[in-house]
């Protein structure tokens, strides 16, 4: 279990940080400023989680997450034309630190003991509080608050994780099941236009 989650952590990690990256690389900021927002992404959402769950923040035991980042950081500028391409590149990033981020974050809560809706709410946590981060550095509003499914995705993986798990799969299949919803539920919510209604205002607009 340990070493499972510790390699969906720095698959995670990696994942988020090209995301934040290319996010920061869009607004023009500088390698530092790119370095910044891409270890927020990545680390914001397992620090929170870890906080409220009581417990060290993972990457303050282990410089490997700060040199993860580091290395997405060398990825986006040396391959830069390459990922400029692909319009959908930061997406599909995204997506897969969201649903390895789910993970990890379920699966962790669950080893400290705690109740599986909590677990849930950890995992929700863990793969979109590092994007509503990255979207506050960048000077956005929330994506988790204005469009997609994004955190219901998170959700639903976690019931599938919660189902895998009380019907007696193994944690290999459990985890490759969650993941897979997560990252099913979240691509096809943005390739047929599903989305949450949207709330409005006393004059009947967005």
């Amino acid at each position: 279990m340990s070493t499972i989650q510790i390699a969906i952590e720095f698959l995670g990690t990696f994942a988020f940080a090209i995301s934040g990256i290319r996010w920061a690389a869009a607004k023009n900021f500088d390698w530092f400023g790119g370095y910044v927002v891409g270890l927020a992404t990545a680390i914001g959402g397992g620090t929170i989680r870890d906080v409220m769950l009581g417990v060290t923040p993972f990457w303050m035991t282990n410089s490997i997450y700060l040199i993860c980042t580091a290395a997405a950081l060398l990825t986006v500028i040396v391959f830069k034309k390459v990922i400029v391409r692909f319009t959908n590149t930061w997406f599909l990033f995204d997506t897969l630190g969201l649903a390895l981020f789910t993970v990890a974050g379920m699966q962790k809560t669950l080893y400290e003991g705690f109740p599986f809706w909590v677990a849930i709410i950890m995992g929700c946590i863990t793969g979109a509080a590092g994007g509503v981060i990255r979207d506050v550095l960048i000077n956005e509003v929330p994506l988790i608050f204005r469009k997609e499914i994004y955190a219901m995705a998170c959700i639903l993986g976690g019931v599938a994780y919660y189902v895998c798990q009380a019907v007696g799969l193994n944690v290999e299949i459990t985890v490759v099941v969650s993941f897979s919803v997560v990252v099913i539920v979240r691509l096809m919510a943005v390739r047929l236009h599903i989305s949450l209604p949207h709330l409005h205002d006393d004059n009947g607009t967005d």
